[in-house]
């Protein structure tokens, strides 16, 4: 059951724009915290997850785009990008001659380690220190109502 816009209380709309702001505040947080590790935007560790996730098979560019994490309007140029970076590869599609498979390469799954690390010390860094245990497992949870 949902709640009538016109009952909208000021406590939900804050809650709201909190969790907006946060969400921003702490991926702009971990951006800078791979960039100045050295490595390429968080989109494509993403990207690469997924990918590492879907091997052998591979994902066209359209499951790709459905499965990321970060909301990436332009698969297309991440896809590029990584393609040139020879972290992944395209393959025709056997099921549709015009549709092409993406394949995480080896080299793809060596940055996908490397960025772990930097990746995971920002969570720790920017999110999980922050809270403790009662405490995240009860943020995923309400989250999870929010899905």
């Amino acid at each position: 059951m949902t709640k009538d816009t016109r009952e909208l209380s000021d406590e939900a709309v804050t809650a709201w724009a909190r969790l907006v702001r946060v969400s921003q505040a702490v991926l702009s947080k971990v951006e800078a915290d791979l960039k100045a590790a050295g490595f390429p935007p968080l989109s494509w560790y993403d990207a690469l997850l997924e990918l590492d996730r879907a091997r052998p098979e591979g994902l066209r560019p359209y499951q790709l785009q459905e499965r990321m994490l970060l909301a990436q309007y332009n698969v297309s140029r991440l896809t590029d990008r990584l393609t040139k970076g020879g972290y992944v590869e395209r393959e025709d599609c056997v099921d549709d001659g015009r549709g092409q498979l993406l394949k995480i390469t080896q080299d793809g799954r060596r940055l996908l380690r490397r960025m772990w690390s930097a990746y995971r010390q920002a969570i720790a860094t920017h999110f999980a220190g922050k809270l403790d245990a009662d405490e995240t497992t009860e943020l995923a949870r309400m989250l999870a109502k929010l899905r």
